[in-house]
């Protein structure tokens, strides 16, 4: 666990989660006059634990909060989850009792994503391709432990959010290498979606498919580290920055390809004309590696509709807390509702 303190303040506190099959982050806020102030965080290991309660027991130690909110991995169906990539199932009628009747909000952790890009200054963000400035849906899609898809829709004066699961949807090849990775998925898993390998382990996917059954070489040092148990996406997407493994490098630029092509597929879906918002810790890691250009050519590769996709906005996350900022957001409206009622 990772944390950092501050003075409890006398006003009401919010308490904003973002959950993942990774990790879970935490963390406690106040509104003030400047906007919301974080008092203090932590980052739990989401494993190892047997619930989202414990994670919030440990962390809270029995101090009390206004409004909660929790952006998860997950379709959220009625205000539960049943976590995609943990054996969690949540509840936020479950939630508001252990914090003592507070309001709670469960949203997915894409929605709550879009919901804190809104508030990111230019600086957060790497334009990959400017296109043309205009007020429209705005698309978001994230490759982390899973494909997370949401987007912003637009009513002619805000953003409003809202979430999919369009990183499960049929993965479709467009290459005759990519239709033999196809047959190869299928082979093993029957259903194959866009997040077999747009993600950190479908990173590992691609390399072990170059590997394994295109007879590609693996360097050393990568062999060595995928033995001792390391993180396949991790060693294999440091290999590709460092330059140390040209397989790995492969996979690693393979997997931005299929990741251009997939938000081009989300942007036309929604008309994301205000623009496209890639997150999430695989494209960070692979910066190094993102080149412009050919990621703007794969994202608008679409037939007749490429000159409009040419036009559309996108722009990388660097902001590794996003979604947390927006769960804070949640939190505080729901609080500023509570006290209207």
């Amino acid at each position: 666990m990772s944390k950092s303190t501050g003075l409890t303040p006398d006003l009401p506190l919010l308490l904003a989660g973002d959950i993942g099959g990774t990790k879970t982050h935490l963390a406690l806020w106040r509104s003030t006059s400047h906007g919301l102030e974080r008092l203090r965080h932590a980052q739990f290991p989401s494993q190892q634990f047997p619930s989202l309660q414990a994670v919030i027991a440990l962390f809270l130690q029995g101090e009390s909060v206004q409004a909660a909110a929790f952006g998860i991995a997950g379709p959220v169906l009625e205000q539960t989850v049943q976590t995609t990539n943990l054996p969690w199932r949540l509840a936020a009628s479950d939630l508001s009792s252990q914090l003592g009747g507070a309001p709670v909000r469960l949203i997915n952790d894409l929605e709550a994503t879009a919901l804190g890009a809104l508030t990111l200054p230019a600086s957060s963000l790497r334009i990959v391709q400017q296109g043309i400035e205009r007020k429209g849906p705005i698309a978001v899609i994230a490759a982390g432990t899973g494909l997370g898809q949401a987007y912003l829709a637009w009513d002619g004066q805000h953003h409003w959010p809202a979430a999919t699961e369009g990183g499960h949807v049929d993965f479709s090849p467009s290459t005759p290498q990519e239709q033999r990775l196809l047959s190869w998925a299928e082979a093993q898993w029957g259903h194959v979606s866009w997040e077999r390998f747009v993600s950190g382990p479908g990173l590992a996917t691609l390399f072990a498919f170059l590997r394994d059954e295109q007879g590609r070489p693996v360097a050393p040092g990568v062999v060595e580290h995928l033995r001792t148990g390391s993180d396949p996406g991790a060693v294999i997407g440091e290999a590709a920055v460092a330059g140390t493994c040209e397989t790995c490098r492969e996979a690693a630029l393979w997997l931005l390809r299929l990741y251009a092509a997939q938000a081009g597929n989300l942007a036309l879906t929604v008309m994301a004309l205000g623009g496209v918002l890639l997150g999430g810790g695989v494209i960070v890691r692979l910066l190094p590696l993102l080149d412009d250009l050919e990621f703007a050519r794969q994202f608008a590769n679409k037939g007749r509709y490429q000159s409009l996709l040419g036009q559309v906005p996108i722009a990388v996350i660097l902001q590794p807390e996003t979604a947390l900022l927006g769960a804070a957001a949640q939190a505080q409206k729901l609080a500023e509702a509570s006290c209207v009622a």
